[in-house]
């Protein structure tokens, strides 16, 4: 089934929670300072915590029904990470691919399909778009990450907390040549801009004009009231853009992204709450794709499952 087929099967499609941030705060697992948790793949124990996680979310849409996307841990696994980590990029994003595919089939089977997603991220500091690389840059710059992606058999890429409009176009050309289907998912205020200030009926307009037509937007590292006012204000400017947008992974706190870089406290909303924004979002507007970011775990997933039943 391809991510275009599926997209238009479901009525609703889960999504992980948190990885990256329960690895940090729950387990205390110390990342690499250039790759975060992808080298986690290359060593027995980093997979089984790794698996544990990801088998905690499956086990959320197996037990409920659910179909689901799930992503490798390759969100700083750039060639130029890899590099300066003494590592190949294709052979680390070949790892991680076939480690999460393996992941997913060990806890099936599965009542609805699986995707996984090849994960990639911007060059810089993700709530810095003043660090965003220029277009023609960020298309030779991830090329090569998406090309060990699309060689190792994702279904589907997701760039994943954007911030800046031209290397989100960059990227979504380099996606393009691939063949791979992709979604560009941005971090958006609640005025309806991306941190550098694009509104986000433009961003979205933007990128379906200068690639073949991608699968749709997404949303993430945002609270689901955020993300509620940002496509609403979209909306006003461009009606019926919000229909481009095709997924949202919420944050569990409303606080702006300044105010959660770095903070030493997790904030995070009850499991119910989440599951009712999350809810709210795709009632109004139709999100297919929903699951969780910053501040989520199994809790929320599960939450989310219940509050969508039916």
């Amino acid at each position: 089934m391809s991510f275009r087929s599926f997209l238009a099967a479901a009525p609703w499609i889960l999504a992980e929670g948190a990885i990256v941030e329960r690895l940090r705060r729950e387990r205390g697992v110390p990342l690499h300072p250039q790759l975060v948790h992808a080298t986690m793949v290359e060593d027995p124990e980093g997979q089984r915590v790794l698996a544990g996680l990801y088998g905690e979310y499956l086990e959320v849409a197996r037990r409920e029904r659910l179909p689901m996307v799930v992503f490798t841990p390759t969100w700083r696994a750039s060639a130029e990470r890899t590099s300066a980590a003494g590592r190949a990029v294709r052979n680390l994003n070949g790892a991680a691919v076939r480690f999460l595919k393996d992941v997913v089939a060990e806890a099936g089977p599965f009542p609805q399909r699986v995707l996984v997603g090849g994960l990639v991220g911007c060059r810089g500091d993700a709530y810095r778009s003043e660090e965003g690389l220029p277009s023609a840059e960020a298309e030779s710059f991830h090329a090569p990450q998406l090309e060990a992606l699309a060689g190792a058999g994702v279904d589907f890429f997701q760039a994943a907390t954007m911030p800046a409009l031209p290397e989100a176009l960059g990227m979504a050309r380099a996606m393009a040549h691939t063949g791979v289907p992709f979604v560009i998912s941005f971090v958006v205020r609640a005025d309806g801009t991306l941190l550098d200030g694009t509104p986000l009926d433009e961003a979205v307009m933007a990128i379906d004009e200068v690639t073949p037509r991608p699968e749709g937007a997404m949303l993430n590292c945002v609270h689901a009231r955020t993300a509620m006012a940002a496509l609403d204000a979209a909306e006003r400017r461009r009606p019926g853009i919000a229909g481009r947008v095709v997924g949202l992974q919420a944050n569990t706190s409303a606080l702006p992204p300044e105010a959660l870089d770095g903070a030493a406290e997790l904030d995070a909303e009850p499991p119910e709450a989440f599951a009712a924004g999350m809810r709210d979002v795709h009632r109004r507007y139709g999100i297919k794709i929903l699951g969780g970011c910053c501040g989520s775990d199994t809790r929320h997933i599960a939450a989310l499952a219940a509050a969508m039943r039916g």
